[in-house]
């Protein structure tokens, strides 16, 4: 499709230079753009759509690369990317290799912090103005953050440290909504700030003026602040960022171009620490994803089927609560991704969405624990990271029966590096009193479930993002007996197979694969699932006759450092006499599974049933 304005648009001096009544066509053709390729390969599309007018405003306002723009979470910077000369790459998007969903250092010098996970922008747009302060630079730092990610508690720690005499500036962009809607007192707050009438005037002009009075002029100026600030008080709500001692500007339309452009000169203009407040609609100018934003945020090139592994989760334990009235499901802003939205429409009063917290998750799930409660926290692998220090130091430590549900745990090929669940079971597995469950058919999710609902100690439950894959479940459950899972073999252990594979997860269907591979070759293999992997102790007696005299080959979609292979290794070394021939172990090895390059990323870590094969045909 051929663009008036936008085929000629490739760095941010190109939108500079297009005449101002002009602007409103160019979001128009950019949201074309955005709706066409998210339509045909799949992307964050509604929160793109609502910042157009902001982004467009940033580029015409500031001057990228000088001036660092840094995007919260990043993926609402599609349009940012297609300013600054990567749309040709569009094609590439969320591939692996490809163009980032996502800010990226690595892709453009007009990325200067990278993203993915949220409420980070603040902390790093002032570590970049406190640096160009320190230098003596005039360029701006410009923080970009949603109301979603504005009820992070990272963000209000950024905030705690901002000072007025910074080149600062954060935009919050106000559309109710996260993925879904959100939650908390933060978010309510926001929806009802406004600047005191004629403060951004009074305070500038009035001091600009006094502050040039001979003598008397710095003591009235100081005194009419006093007086200012007390009226303000008396009459006027509180303003948490102007109590702040920053400037505010807001609220804005958003989606009126003029306004946003109008608001971002005024913030400039004022060289100081200042936060501008904008109002958008998420999924503007496309009548489906305004409609439905929490269904347009993250579009699928090819939609899950309609149960998946967290949809099984939410149902049961929906149905376990009915009975177990001790059962309270706690959600950091992934009440959709992890189910639980569902939980909370049935058991309304035990759910809690506590906004984009993991880590107040976490100590919260731990706090009703040791109030005798049965707290589920679902969380996703790679937000997960966040809250380590509340798992050893609130829930471990105190042995506290938090059942902490891992959701999309395994590589993440369309969002990339920042949301692979390939680090859990290795930080996990240091923490002594622990259990890690690794279910991989609906059965055994539900068995682990009702197994873990009595128990008295710290519990993790691990799943991907997909579906129950069949091939599996005929391969290690034919008698049906899911109640008796943990360890499952594809062989009888009588048997002269001389070579075993022991896995977990979802990369058990690509080693299902590579065996069919050596078959044909004329090489038998036996596999063993795992189920339950901590502790690592128990497993040794359950692997003793599989593993007896023969070649094993662990093989892990997460990191090899730490991870199940090396810490089973051991234990079966420390816990019985050598009885296996060989012990070799295929993970991701010392990197973040983040090619340069376009690929075929399981081929590219290894982890590929071809790759497979060729590792037990060279042992």
């Amino acid at each position: 499709m051929k663009y008036k304005f936008l085929d000629n648009v490739n760095t941010p001096d190109d939108v500079k230079r297009i005449d101002e009544k002009d602007i409103p066509a160019l979001c128009c053709e950019i949201r074309e753009f955005l709706i066409e390729n998210a339509e045909r390969r799949g992307g964050h599309l509604a929160s793109n759509l609502g910042v157009t007018e902001l982004s467009v405003a940033l580029h015409r306002v500031f001057d990228s690369p000088k001036d660092h723009i840094i995007f919260d979470v990043g993926h609402q910077s599609y349009v940012h990317k297609i300013i600054t000369g990567r749309r040709s790459e569009f094609s590439s998007l969320r591939k692996t290799g490809g163009l980032s969903g996502f800010t990226s250092i690595r892709e453009s010098e007009h990325d200067p912090f990278g993203a993915g996970h949220s409420s980070t922008s603040i902390s790093a747009a002032l570590g970049f103005a406190e640096a160009d302060k320190l230098r003596g630079s005039d360029a701006f730092s410009v923080a970009v953050i949603g109301d979603g990610a504005y009820t992070g508690g990272m963000a209000h720690e950024a905030l705690n440290n901002c000072t007025p005499d910074l080149k600062l500036i954060i935009v919050l962009n106000e559309n109710g909504m996260s993925i879904s809607l959100n939650k908390g007192r933060f978010a309510s707050y926001l929806t009802g700030v406004r600047a005191s009438k004629g403060y951004q005037g009074l305070k500038s002009n009035t001091k600009t003026m006094l502050s040039h009075l001979p003598l008397l002029g710095k003591p009235i100026a100081n005194c009419l602040n006093f007086i200012k600030n007390k009226f303000k008080n008396l009459f006027l709500s509180p303003n948490y960022f102007e109590d702040l001692g920053l400037y505010y500007v807001g609220p804005v339309d958003g989606n009126d171009y003029k306004k946003v452009e109008r608001a971002l000169k005024k913030a400039k203009q004022m060289g100081k620490c200042t936060v501008v407040h904008l109002k958008t609609v998420k999924g503007k100018g496309y009548l489906p994803a305004e409609q439905s934003p929490d269904g347009f945020h993250s579009i699928a090139k090819e939609k899950n089927e309609e149960n998946t592994f967290h949809s099984v989760f939410a149902a049961e334990l929906s149905d376990m609560a009915k009975e177990d009235k001790g059962i309270v499901a706690v959600t950091a802003a992934m009440g959709i991704g992890t189910g639980l939205e569902a939980f909370g429409k049935v058991h309304k009063e035990r759910y809690y969405d506590v906004g984009i917290a993991e880590e107040h998750a976490l100590t919260f799930s731990a706090g009703l624990a040791a109030s005798g409660l049965k707290p589920y926290a679902a969380i996703y692998s790679t937000f997960l990271q966040r809250g380590y220090d509340n798992i050893i130091h609130d829930i471990c430590l105190q042995d506290f029966s938090v059942k902490i549900i891992i959701d999309r745990a395994s590589l993440s090929v369309g969002d990339g590096a920042t949301h692979h669940g390939i680090f859990d079971v290795a930080f996990l597995s240091h923490i002594p009193n622990i259990k890690i469950y690794a279910p991989i058919t609906y059965g055994s999710l539900r068995a682990a479930l009702h197994e873990v609902n009595s128990e008295e100690s710290p519990v993790a439950i691990r799943y991907p993002n997909a579906s129950e894959n069949p091939r599996v479940v005929s391969a290690f459950y034919k008698d049906g007996d899911f109640d008796r899972f943990g360890v499952r073999a594809s062989f009888d252990a009588t048997s002269r197979v001389k070579t075993v594979i022991i896995t977990y997860g979802s990369i058990v269907d690509r080693v299902l694969v590579a065996r069919d591979l050596l078959k044909e070759k004329g090489v038998e293999v036996g596999i063993v699932l795992l189920e339950r992997l901590k502790p690592y102790g128990a497993l040794v007696e359950k692997l003793r006759s599989y593993i007896q005299g023969r070649d094993i080959l662990f093989v892990e979609e997460g990191i090899k450092a730490g991870g199940a292979g090396m810490l089973l290794r051991d234990a079966l070394t420390e816990h019985s006499e050598r009885c296996f021939n060989s012990y070799q172990i295929l993970a991701i090895d010392d990197n973040f599974a983040a090619p340069s390059e376009p690929c075929e990323l399981y081929s590219k870590l290894g982890l590929s049933p071809e790759a497979i094969a060729e590792k037990i045909l060279n042992i």
